[in-house]
């Protein structure tokens, strides 16, 4: 059985050790709407492969100089790209 790349599995101190950041980073980039982790029923985080993925995609944009407020935009349209191009693969499909 595959695992589900979005399911969170992860607590914050793994994802931020795995993704090489702090803890607190990874709050602030909550609270900035850049990533949303799942929540246990008590509250606590969880984070995902898909949101490790997401993490490192935050700090590369970071490292090429963007604010916060930027990597939003550019993420956004990095995910309505993928979304289109998946929807055109499966429009080719015959």
């Amino acid at each position: 059985m595959a695992s589900d790349p979005a399911r969170g599995v992860y607590g914050i101190s793994v994802a931020a050790d795995l993704v090489g950041m702090g803890s607190q980073q990874l709050r602030w980039y909550e609270t900035q709407g850049l990533l949303t982790p799942d929540r246990t029923p008590g509250g606590t985080r969880r984070y995902s492969d898909d949101d490790l993925v997401r993490l490192r995609r935050i700090d590369a944009l970071l490292d090429a100089g963007l604010n916060t407020a930027g990597i939003a935009m550019v993420i956004d349209l990095q995910d309505e790209v993928d979304d289109l191009r998946e929807e055109l693969t499966r429009a080719q499909r015959p």
